[in-house]
């Protein structure tokens, strides 16, 4: 039960929280390269258009061809999950809790004592939750990176809970 991590305080659902599952979920992002990617927020609809656009281009010029390399991508996609340094957005554990309409804060319970942010500013965090591979067991569960990449050398370690105010 140590891997467990409470969301707590004023909040409409206290959840709990499983690093252990997260290697499975779709919102994982890869932390080895997240904060030094442009910080550029494409438009979804613009971005799904101009992948159907060049998927029937191709079928038109080329006609349909089914990829050789299914098994390849596979293959790398587990070993990637194997050995990769993943993390997770804050954002949507924060909106399952439901945070009250007075609620202003919200505080990262540690080991080395607590961290307070604004409501506004926790939406952005990033929960990392496997470094090469491994669950983070030694300062773990998770480590608490801020949005921006400020903290990427020294994020928030041994992380027990996160207290809504």
């Amino acid at each position: 039960m140590e891997n467990i991590i409470t969301f707590k305080g004023n909040v409409k659902y206290q959840i709990t929280l499983d690093p252990g599952v997260w290697i499975f979920d779709d919102r994982r992002l890869d932390l080895t390269t997240y904060f030094i990617q442009d910080d550029i927020r494409k438009n979804e609809l613009e971005e799904y258009t101009k992948a159907v656009s060049k998927h029937w281009d191709r079928e038109i010029m080329e006609g349909a061809v089914f990829p050789p390399t299914l098994k390849t991508e596979k293959k790398f996609e587990k070993e990637k999950v194997l050995t990769g340094t993943f993390g997770i957005p804050f954002k949507p554990f924060l909106r399952n809790a439901e945070p009250k309409e007075n609620a202003e804060t919200v505080i990262i319970e540690s080991e080395d004592g607590e961290a307070r942010l604004a409501l506004s500013q926790a939406e952005e965090l990033i929960l990392g939750f496997s470094k090469d591979g491994k669950p983070l067991k030694e300062d773990g569960p998770v480590h608490v990176y801020y949005g921006d990449g400020s903290n990427q050398n020294s994020p928030i370690k041994s992380v027990k809970a996160f207290r809504v105010e």
